[in-house]
């Protein structure tokens, strides 16, 4: 494995005001991880298509893919190229719209959702949450046995997901993962490319 994806997911509430949100996401595409995953899924359907076109720009202006997430009809009509479902989501979806993104991403938690992910069509998955973490507090994470399980079990890019800093990065890698995401410390890094070319080195 020779190109091991990082992965960037948003989380406005890190931030004061969405011009400082704005502020750091351009800071972190022009750092140019491999995909940032815009889930605000709390906005109402025209906030975040809203919030979605400034941060489209601002990814396309660093020539980064931006996926958007659960909001389909939005992400049809903005023309994305990349669609990140919750399991729910990618259920409901039509043939029709899973065929309209060049790049569709699912949220598993179980290896039997991973294959299920990959027969709908996915060209990757997130496999959650691997550690602890403070997002989902009282859950203890799955750990890299799960995380084996899935990566074996199927034949699409697996991204590591929860709880995942630089020191977890070579062994969720051995674990046999394509990639890992990150969202607070992208989120809370203040030097988004010092915070990316490290992940970088820790990842190989």
């Amino acid at each position: 494995m020779t190109d091991f994806k990082i992965i960037c997911i948003t989380n406005r509430h890190f931030f004061d005001e969405t011009a400082d949100f704005l502020t750091h996401i351009d800071r972190l595409a022009a750092a140019r991880p491999d995909l940032i995953i815009l889930r605000e899924k709390d906005l109402p359907v025209q906030a975040y298509t809203e919030l979605a076109k400034r941060v489209i720009d601002i990814c396309e202006r660093h020539g980064v893919v931006c996926a958007l997430h659960t909001y389909v009809a939005a992400a049809i009509a903005l023309k994305v190229e990349a669609f990140h479902a919750p399991m729910p989501m990618l259920d409901a979806m039509t043939d029709t719209e899973k065929h309209s993104f060049r790049q569709l991403g699912a949220s598993t938690h179980s290896v039997e959702q991973a294959r299920a992910a990959e027969a709908a069509g996915c060209t990757y998955i997130t496999a959650s949450h691997i550690y602890d973490t403070d997002c989902k507090k009282g859950l203890p994470g799955r750990g890299l046995k799960f995380l084996e399980d899935v990566t074996r079990r199927t034949a699409i890019p697996v991204y590591a997901l929860g709880g995942i800093d630089a020191s977890k990065l070579a062994e969720v890698r051995r674990a046999g993962a394509d990639g890992a995401c990150v969202m607070s410390g992208a989120m809370t890094c203040a030097d988004p490319a010092r915070y990316i070319a490290s992940l970088r080195q820790f990842s190989k």
